[in-house]
């Protein structure tokens, strides 16, 4: 089985225009998980702590996964895609070479709560043409089992197929526990794994054998190999599941771009001033 190494909670940040939320993945206690550079919890009731959104914005280098729980979020970037995604929705944007982008929040019913993970692509495909998929919720399968249910958004569980297609492969699911569900997984040989709670609590194993709880807004990292599994308490729960290929490759970053080298950092810069971030 795989157990649980170590776990931590996310920091309070802000981004964009001043956009309030739980940095939990790219922080000084949990730097990356690779392939994934970055994970953020964002939700709130008062408008004010979203509602000035992530104006203009340039990327390079990695993916960023946009996965919303509640509210609307509308779309723009530099390649000429426009879209609005809202509650269940899905975004996977590749940024590749570089593209300039903009999201920013709709109301609905004064709630916005969703995540946003980044991922990393290997020097191959960093400077690759950008790509957008715009995934609705109707087009995310959901597989039940005894213990709850599973979107899955890319990979492959319990016979179903997610339709976003990663750069590297990872497997990305919301999962959806009933009280003291059990959540059974076999990660791919290799992979990195975390599990975040985003509502509820759950158990897991340690390296020992023991169990250790897991409350909401922890996230865990797991290690060895073999399958994972995660039980709910009285209340239920809700988990973001991830697993990827790690890259083993140089990281440099430099807010909005991640490539492998301080120069092509610097290169990146110089390219998105002289604007040739187009699509």
């Amino acid at each position: 089985m795989r157990y649980i190494e170590n776990t931590t909670v996310g920091l309070p940040a802000t981004d964009g225009a001043g956009v309030r939320l739980t940095r939990v993945i790219g922080t000084p206690t949990l730097d990356m998980i690779d392939p994934f550079l970055m994970l953020d919890e964002f939700g709130s009731d008062d408008p004010d702590a979203y509602m000035a959104g992530f104006p203009d914005h340039p990327h390079r280098g990695f993916e960023t996964v946009t996965v919303m729980l509640n509210g609307k979020v509308r779309h723009g970037d530099s390649a000429g895609n426009d879209g609005v995604i809202g509650p269940g929705d899905v975004q996977w944007m590749t940024a590749g070479r570089g593209i300039v982008h903009s999201e920013m929040p709709e109301m609905t019913d004064g709630r916005m709560r969703g995540f946003q993970l980044w991922v990393n692509l290997p020097s191959a495909l960093k400077m690759s043409p950008p790509k957008y998929q715009d995934i609705s919720v109707a087009n995310i399968p959901t597989a039940r089992f005894e213990g709850g249910t599973s979107r899955v958004i890319s990979g492959e569980y319990g016979g179903e197929t997610g339709p976003a297609d990663p750069g590297v492969p990872v497997r990305l699911m919301n999962v959806e526990l009933d009280a003291n569900g059990l959540f059974e997984v076999e990660p791919a040989a290799g992979s990195n794994v975390f599990v975040y709670v985003a509502d509820g609590e759950v158990s897991g194993m340690k390296e020992n054998g023991d169990d250790i709880g897991l409350g909401e807004g922890v996230i865990a990292v797991l290690s060895g190999e073999g399958g994972v599994n995660v039980r709910a308490g009285e209340a239920g729960a809700m988990l973001l599941y991830a697993e990827g290929e790690p890259i083993g490759e140089p990281v440099a970053r430099y807010g909005p771009f991640v490539m492998n080298t301080r120069d092509e950092i610097s290169q990146a810069m110089d390219d998105y001033r002289a604007g040739r971030f187009t699509g």
